[in-house]
């Protein structure tokens, strides 16, 4: 079982344990062999090591990783620095600027959001290189669906981003009573 040193470790170890997630553990270790696959298997679960379940004041969701080279590193539209900017990532720092006035970062490096309580989860965990949600069968639905589900427990409200029509169909998982959420298109340019 994965460890993070925080609350996630209580609160997914279900999950950990469940025989779906076996089944994914079982694909993956067959794609990583035979494929290329991001993010480094390594660093799937950066987004519940950097942002503790107590942490969380927002989840920005979106579809599954980057799928080129050196891209992804487990934080939804994040990329490492040195990295060029994704579309994505592009039309999201726009819309900060237009919206906000707040000035885009030089990088695409977004773990000092996820440090400051944005989870950042894609509704899928990994990818095979070149090729955009292709992992989307292989179980990580169910696992996210369960994430959701153990965050709409919280009491303390968190303001859901859902950014495309996978993360969007989660939305039937969050008590809207409690919590917010915000819906959109995915930012990638062939969307937004």
């Amino acid at each position: 079982m994965k460890k993070f040193g925080n609350l996630w470790d209580e609160r997914l170890a279900p999950l950990f344990s469940h025989e779906k997630y076996t089944s994914i553990r079982n694909f993956l270790k067959t794609e990583y062999l035979e494929r290329t696959i991001y993010p480094d298997m390594h660093d799937i679960f950066n987004c519940f090591t950097l942002t503790d379940y107590n942490d969380v004041k927002a989840v920005i969701l979106g579809q599954d990783p980057y799928h080129g080279y050196g891209q992804a590193h487990g934080l939804c539209f994040s990329v490492k620095e040195g990295i060029k900017l994704p579309p994505s990532l592009k039309n999201i720092y726009s819309e900060l600027s237009s919206d906000l006035g707040i000035t885009p970062p030089k990088n695409g490096n977004l773990t000092k959001w996820a440090k400051n309580g944005v989870l950042l989860l894609n509704t899928v965990l990994t990818v095979r290189e070149g090729q955009a949600n292709s992992h989307k069968d292989c179980g990580w639905q169910w696992f996210t669906d369960e994430v959701i589900k153990i965050l709409n427990e919280r009491e303390k409200p968190i303001v859901f981003i859902l950014w495309g029509g996978n993360a969007r169909s989660k939305k039937k998982f969050i008590d809207t009573t409690k919590h917010f959420v915000i819906e959109s298109a995915h930012p990638s340019p062939l969307s937004s």
